[in-house]
C-alpha cells in the first residue's frame, strides 16, 4: 500500500473528527471507514492506530472510540495551549511579513459577518489562529499547535456558542493582531493568552451550567 493512500486515510478520518462528523465517543469500524472514504482496510487501520497513539482515539473493549477529555485533561491542554499561542504571537509580532500582517487584518474584519454563526465562526476562528502559527515563521512551533488544536476538536462543543461570546472573540482577535501589527512582541503575546484565559473560563462555565 503506498504511503500517499496511508496518508490520505489518516487525513480523511482526522478531518471528520475536526469538523463533527464523528464525535467524542462515536465507535470507528474500519469496514465502515473504508466504505465511506473509499480506501482499502489497510491504511484505514494504519491510521486508526496512528490515532490512538496520538491519543485521540482510545480502546472500549475491543473496539476503537473517539477520545473524550476529562476536566482535569481539559484544563491541562488550556494550560499547554495558552502558552503556545502566546509564544506564536509573540514571534509573529518579530517575524510576519507585511502581507502576512494584511491577511490577518482581512481575515478579522470578514469574520465580523459570521457572529451570528458559531459553527462557522469556529472554523475561522481555526483558520485566524493557524494563520498565527504560520506567521511565526517556526515549524516546531507549528508542529505542536498542530497537534494542540488537533486535540481540541475532543470537545464536543466551541465556546464560542456561548451568549456573548462571539463579540468578545473577535474584539480580542483585533486587539491581537493590532499589537502584532504594531511589532510590540509584549503586547500580542499577552494579548493572545488572555484571549486563551477568557475562552477557557467561558468553557468551564457552559460545562458547570450544563451540570447543573
Amino acid at each position: 500500500m503506498s504511503r500517499s493512500n496511508q496518508k490520505d486515510a489518516y487525513a480523511l478520518i482526522l478531518e471528520a473528527i475536526d469538523v463533527g462528523v464523528y464525535k467524542p465517543g462515536d465507535r470507528l469500524v474500519e469496514s465502515d471507514l473504508a466504505e465511506r472514504f473509499g480506501v482499502s482496510r489497510t491504511p484505514i487501520r494504519e491510521a486508526l492506530q496512528r490515532l490512538e497513539t496520538q491519543s485521540l482515539l482510545e480502546r472500549d473493549g475491543r473496539s476503537l472510540i473517539v477520545a473524550s477529555l476529562d476536566h482535569n485533561q481539559m484544563a491541562e491542554l488550556y494550560v499547554v495551549r495558552r502558552e503556545l499561542e502566546g509564544l506564536a504571537a509573540r514571534l509573529a509580532a518579530r517575524h510576519a511579513t507585511e502581507e502576512e500582517i494584511k491577511v490577518l487584518k482581512d481575515m478579522v474584519e470578514a469574520d465580523d459577518a459570521l457572529i451570528d454563526n458559531p459553527t462557522e465562526l469556529s472554523k475561522a476562528n481555526r483558520r485566524f489562529h493557524e494563520q498565527i502559527h504560520l506567521a511565526s515563521h517556526n515549524r516546531y512551533l507549528v508542529q505542536q499547535l498542530d497537534l494542540v488544536h488537533r486535540t481540541m476538536a475532543l470537545m464536543a462543543t466551541t465556546s464560542l456558542a456561548a451568549e456573548g461570546r462571539s463579540e468578545i472573540a473577535q474584539s480580542e482577535h483585533k486587539g491581537i493582531v493590532d499589537a502584532i501589527s504594531r511589532r510590540d512582541e509584549d503586547a500580542a503575546g499577552a494579548a493572545l493568552k488572555e484571549h486563551i484565559s477568557v475562552a477557557f473560563m467561558t468553557r468551564l462555565k457552559e460545562d458547570a451550567s450544563g451540570r447543573g
